[in-house]
Protein backbone atom coordinates (compact mmCIF):
# COMPACT_ATOMS: atom_id res chain seq x y z
CA UNK A 1 0.00 0.00 0.00
CA UNK A 2 2.80 2.38 0.95
CA UNK A 3 4.58 1.67 -2.34
CA UNK A 4 1.33 2.25 -4.24
CA UNK A 5 0.78 5.60 -2.54
CA UNK A 6 4.39 6.61 -3.18
CA UNK A 7 4.05 5.63 -6.83
CA UNK A 8 0.87 7.69 -7.19
CA UNK A 9 2.53 10.70 -5.57
CA UNK A 10 5.53 10.33 -7.88
CA UNK A 11 3.23 10.07 -10.90
CA UNK A 12 1.37 13.21 -9.85
CA UNK A 13 4.64 15.09 -9.28
CA UNK A 14 5.91 13.87 -12.64
CA UNK A 15 2.76 14.99 -14.42
CA UNK A 16 2.79 18.31 -12.56
CA UNK A 17 6.46 18.89 -13.40
CA UNK A 18 5.89 17.97 -17.06
CA UNK A 19 2.96 20.40 -17.23
CA UNK A 20 5.01 23.11 -15.50
CA UNK A 21 7.88 22.62 -17.97
CA UNK A 22 5.38 22.71 -20.81
CA UNK A 23 3.91 25.94 -19.45
CA UNK A 24 7.39 27.50 -19.20
CA UNK A 25 8.16 26.61 -22.78
CA UNK A 26 4.67 27.59 -23.94
CA UNK A 27 4.97 30.96 -22.18
CA UNK A 28 8.33 31.51 -23.87
CA UNK A 29 6.77 30.43 -27.17
CA UNK A 30 4.01 33.00 -26.76
CA UNK A 31 6.51 35.74 -25.89
CA UNK A 32 8.69 34.78 -28.86
CA UNK A 33 5.70 34.77 -31.21
CA UNK A 34 4.43 38.09 -29.88
CA UNK A 35 7.88 39.65 -30.34
CA UNK A 36 8.01 38.02 -33.77
CA UNK A 37 4.61 39.40 -34.68
CA UNK A 38 5.44 42.91 -33.54
CA UNK A 39 8.77 43.07 -35.34
CA UNK A 40 7.32 41.47 -38.46
CA UNK A 41 4.71 44.22 -38.66
CA UNK A 42 7.23 47.07 -39.15
CA UNK A 43 9.37 44.67 -41.20
CA UNK A 44 6.40 44.00 -43.48
CA UNK A 45 5.87 47.76 -43.82
CA UNK A 46 9.54 48.25 -44.76
CA UNK A 47 9.62 45.39 -47.26
CA UNK A 48 6.14 45.69 -48.80
CA UNK A 49 4.27 42.63 -50.04
CA UNK A 50 6.90 41.89 -52.72
CA UNK A 51 9.81 42.07 -50.30
CA UNK A 52 7.80 40.03 -47.82
CA UNK A 53 7.33 37.42 -50.54
CA UNK A 54 11.11 37.20 -51.09
CA UNK A 55 11.67 37.04 -47.33
CA UNK A 56 9.07 34.29 -46.78
CA UNK A 57 10.22 32.28 -49.80
CA UNK A 58 13.82 32.35 -48.60
CA UNK A 59 12.66 31.13 -45.20
CA UNK A 60 10.74 28.24 -46.71
CA UNK A 61 13.94 26.89 -48.33
CA UNK A 62 16.01 27.70 -45.23
CA UNK A 63 13.51 25.88 -43.00
CA UNK A 64 13.82 22.64 -44.95
CA UNK A 65 17.63 22.72 -44.86
CA UNK A 66 17.38 23.52 -41.16
CA UNK A 67 15.16 20.48 -40.62
CA UNK A 68 17.53 18.22 -42.54
CA UNK A 69 20.63 19.51 -40.74
CA UNK A 70 19.64 20.42 -37.20
CA UNK A 71 15.89 20.85 -36.52
CA UNK A 72 15.69 17.29 -35.18
CA UNK A 73 18.61 17.71 -32.77
CA UNK A 74 16.71 19.15 -29.75
CA UNK A 75 14.17 16.31 -29.97
CA UNK A 76 16.74 13.55 -30.54
CA UNK A 77 19.23 14.80 -27.94
CA UNK A 78 16.54 15.41 -25.29
CA UNK A 79 15.13 11.93 -25.88
CA UNK A 80 18.55 10.22 -25.60
CA UNK A 81 19.64 12.24 -22.55
CA UNK A 82 16.30 11.75 -20.74
CA UNK A 83 16.49 7.96 -21.11
CA UNK A 84 20.07 7.83 -19.76
CA UNK A 85 19.35 10.23 -16.91
CA UNK A 86 16.38 8.06 -15.91
CA UNK A 87 18.84 5.14 -15.60
CA UNK A 88 21.39 7.38 -13.79
CA UNK A 89 23.90 6.83 -16.61
CA UNK A 90 25.57 10.23 -16.17
CA UNK A 91 28.72 9.42 -18.15
CA UNK A 92 26.66 8.22 -21.09
CA UNK A 93 24.55 11.40 -21.03
CA UNK A 94 27.75 13.48 -21.32
CA UNK A 95 28.89 11.31 -24.21
CA UNK A 96 25.56 11.98 -25.93
CA UNK A 97 26.34 15.70 -25.74
CA UNK A 98 29.80 15.27 -27.29
CA UNK A 99 28.55 13.00 -30.09
CA UNK A 100 25.71 15.42 -30.84
CA UNK A 101 28.09 18.39 -31.09
CA UNK A 102 30.24 16.52 -33.61
CA UNK A 103 27.12 15.57 -35.59
CA UNK A 104 25.94 19.21 -35.51
CA UNK A 105 29.31 20.40 -36.79
CA UNK A 106 29.17 18.09 -39.81
CA UNK A 107 25.53 18.43 -40.85
CA UNK A 108 25.30 22.13 -39.96
CA UNK A 109 28.33 22.86 -42.13
CA UNK A 110 26.91 20.84 -45.03
CA UNK A 111 23.52 22.58 -44.74
CA UNK A 112 25.17 26.01 -44.74
CA UNK A 113 27.22 25.10 -47.83
CA UNK A 114 24.18 23.82 -49.74
CA UNK A 115 22.22 27.00 -48.99
CA UNK A 116 25.10 29.32 -49.93
CA UNK A 117 26.17 27.64 -53.15
CA UNK A 118 22.66 26.59 -54.19
CA UNK A 119 20.97 29.94 -53.56
CA UNK A 120 20.75 30.92 -57.23
CA UNK A 121 19.40 27.51 -58.26
CA UNK A 122 16.70 27.60 -55.56
CA UNK A 123 15.71 31.17 -56.45
CA UNK A 124 15.69 30.84 -60.25
CA UNK A 125 14.60 27.27 -60.90
CA UNK A 126 12.57 26.26 -57.86
CA UNK A 127 10.81 29.41 -56.67
CA UNK A 128 10.75 31.40 -59.92
CA UNK A 129 11.76 34.44 -57.81
CA UNK A 130 15.37 35.29 -58.79
CA UNK A 131 15.75 38.09 -56.26
CA UNK A 132 15.27 35.65 -53.37
CA UNK A 133 18.91 34.56 -53.72
CA UNK A 134 20.19 37.51 -51.63
CA UNK A 135 18.13 36.49 -48.60
CA UNK A 136 19.06 32.81 -49.06
CA UNK A 137 22.79 33.54 -48.94
CA UNK A 138 22.52 35.65 -45.79
CA UNK A 139 20.68 32.78 -44.09
CA UNK A 140 23.39 30.20 -44.88
CA UNK A 141 25.63 30.76 -41.79
CA UNK A 142 22.56 30.60 -39.55
CA UNK A 143 22.02 26.93 -40.44
CA UNK A 144 25.39 26.09 -38.85
CA UNK A 145 24.74 28.20 -35.74
CA UNK A 146 21.30 26.65 -35.19
CA UNK A 147 22.85 23.14 -35.23
CA UNK A 148 24.88 23.91 -32.09
CA UNK A 149 21.95 25.80 -30.56
CA UNK A 150 19.74 22.73 -31.05
CA UNK A 151 22.21 20.41 -29.34
CA UNK A 152 22.46 22.51 -26.19
CA UNK A 153 18.71 23.09 -26.00
CA UNK A 154 18.10 19.37 -26.38
CA UNK A 155 20.62 18.55 -23.64
CA UNK A 156 18.95 20.83 -21.10
CA UNK A 157 15.50 19.57 -22.11
CA UNK A 158 16.74 16.01 -21.55
CA UNK A 159 17.75 17.03 -18.02
CA UNK A 160 14.11 17.95 -17.44
CA UNK A 161 14.39 21.73 -17.52
CA UNK A 162 12.94 23.89 -20.26
CA UNK A 163 14.11 27.17 -18.71
CA UNK A 164 17.42 27.47 -20.67
CA UNK A 165 15.56 26.82 -23.93
CA UNK A 166 12.84 29.30 -22.98
CA UNK A 167 15.21 32.12 -21.96
CA UNK A 168 17.52 31.56 -24.96
CA UNK A 169 14.53 31.68 -27.33
CA UNK A 170 13.37 35.00 -25.90
CA UNK A 171 16.91 36.44 -25.96
CA UNK A 172 17.37 35.20 -29.52
CA UNK A 173 14.12 36.77 -30.68
CA UNK A 174 14.81 40.15 -29.09
CA UNK A 175 18.18 40.41 -30.85
CA UNK A 176 16.57 39.12 -34.05
CA UNK A 177 13.84 41.77 -33.90
CA UNK A 178 16.20 44.72 -33.35
CA UNK A 179 18.80 43.70 -35.96
CA UNK A 180 16.19 42.62 -38.55
CA UNK A 181 14.36 45.94 -38.56
CA UNK A 182 17.55 48.01 -38.59
CA UNK A 183 19.31 45.93 -41.28
CA UNK A 184 16.18 45.71 -43.45
CA UNK A 185 15.71 49.51 -43.35
CA UNK A 186 19.37 50.21 -44.15
CA UNK A 187 19.61 47.67 -46.97
CA UNK A 188 16.25 48.72 -48.43
CA UNK A 189 17.72 52.22 -48.87
CA UNK A 190 20.80 50.72 -50.52
CA UNK A 191 18.48 48.78 -52.82
CA UNK A 192 16.76 51.98 -53.90
CA UNK A 193 20.13 53.27 -55.11
CA UNK A 194 20.66 50.03 -57.03
CA UNK A 195 17.18 50.37 -58.54
CA UNK A 196 18.12 53.80 -59.90
CA UNK A 197 21.49 52.56 -61.10
CA UNK A 198 20.25 49.43 -62.89
CA UNK A 199 16.77 50.60 -63.90
CA UNK A 200 14.95 48.03 -61.75
CA UNK A 201 12.28 48.11 -59.03
CA UNK A 202 13.22 44.87 -57.22
CA UNK A 203 16.66 45.46 -55.64
CA UNK A 204 15.18 47.41 -52.76
CA UNK A 205 12.80 44.55 -51.91
CA UNK A 206 15.54 41.93 -52.35
CA UNK A 207 18.13 43.79 -50.25
CA UNK A 208 15.52 44.60 -47.60
CA UNK A 209 14.58 40.90 -47.35
CA UNK A 210 18.27 40.03 -46.98
CA UNK A 211 18.53 42.58 -44.17
CA UNK A 212 15.64 40.90 -42.38
CA UNK A 213 17.38 37.53 -42.58
CA UNK A 214 20.62 38.97 -41.16
CA UNK A 215 18.70 39.50 -37.92
CA UNK A 216 17.84 35.80 -37.81
CA UNK A 217 21.54 34.89 -37.77
CA UNK A 218 22.41 37.55 -35.19
CA UNK A 219 19.63 36.31 -32.90
CA UNK A 220 20.72 32.68 -33.22
CA UNK A 221 24.31 33.64 -32.37
CA UNK A 222 23.12 35.55 -29.28
CA UNK A 223 21.09 32.53 -28.14
CA UNK A 224 24.08 30.24 -28.65
CA UNK A 225 26.39 32.47 -26.61
CA UNK A 226 23.85 32.47 -23.77
CA UNK A 227 23.62 28.66 -23.75
CA UNK A 228 27.43 28.33 -23.90
CA UNK A 229 27.61 30.46 -20.75
CA UNK A 230 25.09 28.14 -19.04
CA UNK A 231 26.99 25.04 -20.15
CA UNK A 232 30.26 26.32 -18.69
CA UNK A 233 28.41 27.14 -15.45
CA UNK A 234 26.90 23.64 -15.36
CA UNK A 235 30.17 21.77 -16.03
CA UNK A 236 31.08 21.25 -12.30
CA UNK A 237 27.68 19.55 -11.73
CA UNK A 238 28.21 17.32 -14.78
CA UNK A 239 31.62 16.25 -13.45
CA UNK A 240 30.26 15.47 -9.97
CA UNK A 241 27.47 13.38 -11.49
CA UNK A 242 29.97 11.49 -13.65
CA UNK A 243 32.04 10.61 -10.59
CA UNK A 244 28.88 9.30 -8.87
CA UNK A 245 27.90 7.13 -11.85
CA UNK A 246 27.38 3.60 -10.51
CA UNK A 247 25.39 2.25 -13.46
CA UNK A 248 28.28 0.04 -14.58
CA UNK A 249 27.30 0.48 -18.23
CA UNK A 250 29.35 2.78 -20.42
CA UNK A 251 28.48 3.17 -24.10
CA UNK A 252 31.09 3.76 -26.79
CA UNK A 253 31.06 6.88 -28.92
CA UNK A 254 30.58 4.67 -31.96
CA UNK A 255 27.49 3.07 -30.46
CA UNK A 256 26.04 6.43 -29.39
CA UNK A 257 26.70 7.84 -32.86
CA UNK A 258 24.68 5.00 -34.35
CA UNK A 259 21.86 5.53 -31.84
CA UNK A 260 21.84 9.29 -32.55
CA UNK A 261 21.64 8.75 -36.30
CA UNK A 262 18.87 6.15 -35.90
CA UNK A 263 17.01 8.58 -33.62
CA UNK A 264 17.58 11.62 -35.82
CA UNK A 265 16.78 10.15 -39.23
CA UNK A 266 13.10 9.22 -38.62
CA UNK A 267 12.53 12.63 -37.01
CA UNK A 268 14.27 14.34 -39.93
CA UNK A 269 12.29 12.46 -42.56
CA UNK A 270 8.95 12.92 -40.77
CA UNK A 271 9.70 16.61 -40.11
CA UNK A 272 10.71 17.16 -43.73
CA UNK A 273 7.58 15.42 -44.97
CA UNK A 274 5.49 17.42 -42.47
CA UNK A 275 7.07 20.82 -43.18
CA UNK A 276 8.05 20.54 -46.84
CA UNK A 277 4.46 21.22 -47.87
CA UNK A 278 5.10 24.98 -47.58
CA UNK A 279 8.12 24.71 -49.91
CA UNK A 280 6.21 22.54 -52.39
CA UNK A 281 3.29 24.96 -52.22
CA UNK A 282 5.64 27.86 -52.87
CA UNK A 283 7.17 26.13 -55.88
CA UNK A 284 3.89 24.81 -57.36
CA UNK A 285 2.19 28.17 -56.84
CA UNK A 286 5.11 30.08 -58.39
CA UNK A 287 5.43 27.76 -61.40
CA UNK A 288 1.65 27.48 -61.84
CA UNK A 289 0.92 31.20 -61.68
CA UNK A 290 3.91 31.92 -63.91
CA UNK A 291 2.54 29.50 -66.53
CA UNK A 292 -0.81 31.34 -66.34
CA UNK A 293 0.90 34.63 -67.15
CA UNK A 294 1.27 36.15 -63.68
CA UNK A 295 4.47 38.17 -63.21
CA UNK A 296 7.10 37.47 -60.53
CA UNK A 297 6.32 40.66 -58.50
CA UNK A 298 2.61 39.74 -58.27
CA UNK A 299 3.46 36.14 -57.35
CA UNK A 300 5.79 37.44 -54.63
CA UNK A 301 3.14 39.88 -53.35
CA UNK A 302 0.41 37.20 -53.07
CA UNK A 303 2.83 34.83 -51.38
CA UNK A 304 3.90 37.62 -49.05
CA UNK A 305 0.31 38.09 -47.82
CA UNK A 306 -0.23 34.35 -47.37
CA UNK A 307 3.10 33.34 -45.84
CA UNK A 308 4.23 36.61 -44.30
CA UNK A 309 0.93 37.67 -42.69
CA UNK A 310 -1.72 34.92 -42.61
CA UNK A 311 0.69 32.17 -41.51
CA UNK A 312 2.36 34.56 -39.08
CA UNK A 313 -0.96 35.09 -37.28
CA UNK A 314 -2.20 31.51 -37.14
CA UNK A 315 1.23 30.23 -36.06
CA UNK A 316 1.14 32.26 -32.83
CA UNK A 317 -1.28 29.88 -31.01
CA UNK A 318 0.28 26.87 -32.81
CA UNK A 319 3.55 27.81 -31.07
CA UNK A 320 1.96 26.76 -27.78
CA UNK A 321 1.36 23.26 -29.17
CA UNK A 322 4.98 23.18 -30.36
CA UNK A 323 6.13 24.10 -26.86
CA UNK A 324 3.96 21.48 -25.19
CA UNK A 325 5.24 18.92 -27.71
CA UNK A 326 8.88 19.80 -26.92
CA UNK A 327 8.20 19.35 -23.21
CA UNK A 328 6.32 16.09 -23.83
CA UNK A 329 8.97 14.13 -25.76
CA UNK A 330 11.66 13.77 -23.03
CA UNK A 331 8.95 13.29 -20.40
CA UNK A 332 7.29 10.53 -22.45
CA UNK A 333 10.64 8.92 -23.25
CA UNK A 334 11.40 8.73 -19.53
CA UNK A 335 7.99 7.18 -18.83
CA UNK A 336 8.60 4.63 -21.60
CA UNK A 337 12.03 3.83 -20.14
CA UNK A 338 10.39 3.29 -16.74
CA UNK A 339 7.61 1.21 -18.41
CA UNK A 340 4.90 3.26 -16.71
CA UNK A 341 1.84 2.98 -18.92
CA UNK A 342 -0.32 5.03 -16.55
CA UNK A 343 2.06 8.00 -16.82
CA UNK A 344 2.22 7.67 -20.61
CA UNK A 345 -1.58 7.74 -20.96
CA UNK A 346 -1.96 10.57 -18.45
CA UNK A 347 0.62 12.76 -20.17
CA UNK A 348 -0.79 12.15 -23.65
CA UNK A 349 -4.31 12.97 -22.49
CA UNK A 350 -3.12 16.09 -20.71
CA UNK A 351 -1.06 17.52 -23.58
CA UNK A 352 -3.79 16.96 -26.17
CA UNK A 353 -6.45 18.49 -23.94
CA UNK A 354 -4.42 21.57 -23.05
CA UNK A 355 -3.38 22.16 -26.65
CA UNK A 356 -7.06 22.09 -27.67
CA UNK A 357 -8.06 24.36 -24.80
CA UNK A 358 -5.76 26.96 -26.41
CA UNK A 359 -6.25 26.17 -30.11
CA UNK A 360 -10.06 26.08 -30.26
CA UNK A 361 -10.72 29.57 -28.81
CA UNK A 362 -7.80 30.93 -30.88
CA UNK A 363 -9.55 29.69 -34.02
CA UNK A 364 -12.83 31.28 -32.98
CA UNK A 365 -11.14 34.56 -32.00
CA UNK A 366 -9.21 34.83 -35.27
CA UNK A 367 -12.44 34.19 -37.20
CA UNK A 368 -14.82 36.62 -35.50
CA UNK A 369 -12.21 39.36 -35.03
CA UNK A 370 -10.32 38.79 -38.30
CA UNK A 371 -11.02 42.27 -39.67
CA UNK A 372 -10.23 44.27 -36.53
CA UNK A 373 -7.05 42.26 -35.74
CA UNK A 374 -5.65 42.41 -39.28
CA UNK A 375 -6.41 46.12 -39.64
CA UNK A 376 -4.84 46.81 -36.25
CA UNK A 377 -1.63 44.89 -36.92
CA UNK A 378 -1.17 45.84 -40.58
CA UNK A 379 -2.71 49.28 -40.57
CA UNK A 380 -0.73 50.55 -43.57
CA UNK A 381 -1.87 47.77 -45.89
CA UNK A 382 -5.02 46.96 -47.82
CA UNK A 383 -6.06 43.90 -45.84
CA UNK A 384 -9.07 42.65 -47.81
CA UNK A 385 -7.31 39.47 -48.98
CA UNK A 386 -5.66 38.87 -45.62
CA UNK A 387 -8.98 39.15 -43.77
CA UNK A 388 -10.60 36.67 -46.16
CA UNK A 389 -7.69 34.25 -45.66
CA UNK A 390 -8.01 34.59 -41.90
CA UNK A 391 -11.76 33.92 -41.88
CA UNK A 392 -11.58 30.97 -44.27
CA UNK A 393 -8.33 29.55 -42.90
CA UNK A 394 -8.38 30.02 -39.11
CA UNK A 395 -9.29 26.34 -38.55
CA UNK A 396 -5.63 25.63 -39.44
CA UNK A 397 -4.83 26.53 -35.81
CA UNK A 398 -6.69 23.49 -34.45
CA UNK A 399 -5.45 20.99 -37.02
CA UNK A 400 -1.79 22.08 -37.00
CA UNK A 401 -1.77 22.19 -33.18
CA UNK A 402 -3.22 18.71 -32.88
CA UNK A 403 -1.00 17.21 -35.59
CA UNK A 404 2.09 18.74 -33.95
CA UNK A 405 1.25 17.26 -30.56
CA UNK A 406 0.36 13.82 -31.92
CA UNK A 407 3.63 13.76 -33.89
CA UNK A 408 5.44 14.33 -30.58
CA UNK A 409 3.44 11.55 -28.90
CA UNK A 410 4.46 9.01 -31.54
CA UNK A 411 8.10 10.10 -31.37
CA UNK A 412 8.04 9.97 -27.56
CA UNK A 413 6.77 6.36 -27.47
CA UNK A 414 9.51 5.26 -29.90
CA UNK A 415 7.38 4.90 -33.03
CA UNK A 416 9.60 7.29 -34.93
CA UNK A 417 8.74 6.07 -38.42
CA UNK A 418 4.98 6.41 -38.02
CA UNK A 419 4.81 10.24 -38.28
CA UNK A 420 6.95 9.94 -41.42
CA UNK A 421 4.57 7.44 -43.01
CA UNK A 422 1.55 9.54 -42.05
CA UNK A 423 3.20 12.74 -43.31
CA UNK A 424 4.07 11.18 -46.66
CA UNK A 425 0.47 9.96 -47.15
CA UNK A 426 -0.87 13.39 -46.17
CA UNK A 427 1.65 15.13 -48.42
CA UNK A 428 0.71 13.07 -51.48
CA UNK A 429 -2.98 13.83 -50.92
CA UNK A 430 -2.13 17.48 -50.29
CA UNK A 431 -0.21 17.89 -53.55
CA UNK A 432 -3.00 16.22 -55.54
CA UNK A 433 -5.65 18.45 -53.96
CA UNK A 434 -3.50 21.56 -54.46
CA UNK A 435 -3.02 20.75 -58.15
CA UNK A 436 -6.78 20.36 -58.64
CA UNK A 437 -7.55 23.59 -56.78
CA UNK A 438 -4.81 25.52 -58.55
CA UNK A 439 -5.29 24.44 -62.16
CA UNK A 440 -8.78 23.11 -63.02
CA UNK A 441 -10.54 25.31 -60.41
CA UNK A 442 -8.10 28.27 -60.67
CA UNK A 443 -8.43 29.11 -56.95
CA UNK A 444 -5.03 30.81 -56.80
CA UNK A 445 -3.59 31.42 -53.34
CA UNK A 446 -6.78 30.08 -51.70
CA UNK A 447 -6.02 26.69 -53.22
CA UNK A 448 -2.79 26.75 -51.21
CA UNK A 449 -4.68 27.76 -48.06
CA UNK A 450 -7.37 25.05 -48.26
CA UNK A 451 -5.01 22.25 -49.28
CA UNK A 452 -2.79 23.04 -46.27
CA UNK A 453 -5.73 22.74 -43.88
CA UNK A 454 -6.64 19.38 -45.43
CA UNK A 455 -3.00 18.26 -45.05
CA UNK A 456 -3.03 19.00 -41.30
CA UNK A 457 -6.47 17.37 -40.89
CA UNK A 458 -5.24 14.19 -42.59
CA UNK A 459 -2.21 14.14 -40.28
CA UNK A 460 -4.48 14.43 -37.24
CA UNK A 461 -6.63 11.51 -38.34
CA UNK A 462 -3.72 9.23 -39.24
CA UNK A 463 -1.76 10.06 -36.08
CA UNK A 464 -4.85 9.49 -33.94
CA UNK A 465 -5.39 6.04 -35.46
CA UNK A 466 -1.72 5.18 -34.92
CA UNK A 467 -1.74 6.21 -31.24
CA UNK A 468 -4.89 4.17 -30.68
CA UNK A 469 -3.28 1.17 -32.36
CA UNK A 470 0.00 1.24 -30.39
CA UNK A 471 -1.36 2.20 -26.95
CA UNK A 472 -5.01 1.16 -27.12
CA UNK A 473 -5.59 4.82 -26.30
CA UNK A 474 -9.14 6.14 -26.52
CA UNK A 475 -9.33 9.90 -26.87
CA UNK A 476 -11.58 11.65 -24.37
CA UNK A 477 -13.98 13.87 -26.36
CA UNK A 478 -16.17 15.82 -23.95
CA UNK A 479 -13.56 17.83 -21.99
CA UNK A 480 -11.02 17.90 -24.83
CA UNK A 481 -13.15 18.98 -27.79
CA UNK A 482 -16.87 19.46 -27.10
CA UNK A 483 -16.85 21.71 -24.01
CA UNK A 484 -13.95 23.94 -25.17
CA UNK A 485 -15.79 24.39 -28.50
CA UNK A 486 -19.02 25.30 -26.70
CA UNK A 487 -17.17 27.73 -24.41
CA UNK A 488 -15.29 29.22 -27.38
CA UNK A 489 -18.51 29.71 -29.33
CA UNK A 490 -20.06 31.70 -26.49
CA UNK A 491 -16.77 33.57 -26.05
CA UNK A 492 -16.72 34.46 -29.78
CA UNK A 493 -20.24 35.89 -29.67
CA UNK A 494 -19.48 37.97 -26.56
CA UNK A 495 -16.14 39.27 -27.85
CA UNK A 496 -17.62 40.31 -31.20
CA UNK A 497 -20.49 42.04 -29.40
CA UNK A 498 -18.06 43.90 -27.14
CA UNK A 499 -15.97 45.00 -30.11
CA UNK A 500 -19.05 46.15 -32.04
CA UNK A 501 -20.35 48.22 -29.09
CA UNK A 502 -17.00 49.77 -28.10
CA UNK A 503 -16.09 50.58 -31.70
CA UNK A 504 -19.55 52.04 -32.35
CA UNK A 505 -19.24 54.36 -29.35
CA UNK A 506 -15.55 55.31 -29.44
CA UNK A 507 -14.81 54.80 -33.15
CA UNK A 508 -11.39 53.47 -32.15
CA UNK A 509 -10.18 50.10 -33.47
CA UNK A 510 -7.40 49.42 -30.97
CA UNK A 511 -9.62 50.07 -27.92
CA UNK A 512 -12.31 47.86 -29.43
CA UNK A 513 -9.86 45.00 -30.06
CA UNK A 514 -8.34 45.22 -26.57
CA UNK A 515 -11.79 45.29 -24.94
CA UNK A 516 -12.94 42.32 -27.06
CA UNK A 517 -9.82 40.28 -26.22
CA UNK A 518 -10.14 41.06 -22.51
CA UNK A 519 -13.81 40.02 -22.57
CA UNK A 520 -12.91 36.85 -24.48
CA UNK A 521 -10.26 35.82 -21.92
CA UNK A 522 -12.57 36.39 -18.96
CA UNK A 523 -15.62 34.70 -20.50
CA UNK A 524 -13.67 31.70 -21.77
CA UNK A 525 -11.81 31.27 -18.47
CA UNK A 526 -15.04 31.38 -16.46
CA UNK A 527 -16.78 28.93 -18.80
CA UNK A 528 -13.84 26.48 -18.64
CA UNK A 529 -14.19 26.37 -14.87
CA UNK A 530 -18.00 26.21 -14.89
CA UNK A 531 -17.95 23.41 -17.49
CA UNK A 532 -15.23 21.64 -15.42
CA UNK A 533 -12.81 21.46 -18.34
CA UNK A 534 -10.07 22.26 -15.83
CA UNK A 535 -10.32 21.03 -12.23
CA UNK A 536 -8.75 22.51 -9.11
CA UNK A 537 -5.83 20.05 -9.05
CA UNK A 538 -4.86 20.95 -12.62
CA UNK A 539 -5.30 24.66 -11.91
CA UNK A 540 -2.94 24.39 -8.93
CA UNK A 541 -0.29 22.99 -11.30
CA UNK A 542 -0.07 26.31 -13.14
CA UNK A 543 2.23 29.11 -11.98
CA UNK A 544 0.02 31.26 -9.73
CA UNK A 545 -2.67 28.58 -10.00
CA UNK A 546 -3.38 28.45 -6.26
CA UNK A 547 -4.21 32.15 -6.27
CA UNK A 548 -6.48 31.65 -9.31
CA UNK A 549 -8.14 28.70 -7.57
CA UNK A 550 -8.77 30.87 -4.51
CA UNK A 551 -10.42 33.57 -6.66
CA UNK A 552 -12.46 30.92 -8.48
CA UNK A 553 -13.72 29.45 -5.19
CA UNK A 554 -14.59 32.92 -3.93
CA UNK A 555 -16.88 33.46 -6.94
CA UNK A 556 -18.23 29.87 -6.82
CA UNK A 557 -16.58 28.86 -10.10
CA UNK A 558 -15.07 25.69 -8.59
Amino acid sequence: MENSRTSKKTNKRGSSNFLLQGIILAAAGIIVRVIGMFYRIPLADILGDEGNGYYSSAFSIYSILLIVSSYSLPTAVSKMVAVRMARKEYVNSMKVLKVSLFYGTVVGGLGAAVLWFGADVFANQFLKMPYTSYALKTLAPTVWIIAYLGVFRGYFQGLGTMLPTAVSQIFEQIVNAVISIYAAAMLFKEGLRSNALYGSTQYSYAFGAAGGTIGTGAGALAGLLFLLFLMFSYRPIMRRQSRRDRSGYFETYQNLSGVLILTVLPIVFSSVAYNISIVIDNSIYGIGMSSMGMGAPEIAANWGIYSGKYRLLFNIPVAIANSLASALIPSLSQAVAERSRSQIIRKISMVIRFSMIIAIPSTVGLTVLAGPICNLLFSRSNNIELIKMMIYGSSAVVFFSLSTVTNAVLQGINHMKTPLKNAVISLVLHVGILWVMLFPFKMGIYGVLYSNILFALTMCLLNGLSIRKYLNYHQEIRKTFFLPTLAAGIMGAVSYGVYFLVHAVLKHNIVGVLAAVAAAVIVYGVLLLKFQCVDETELNGFPGGRKLAGIARKYHLL
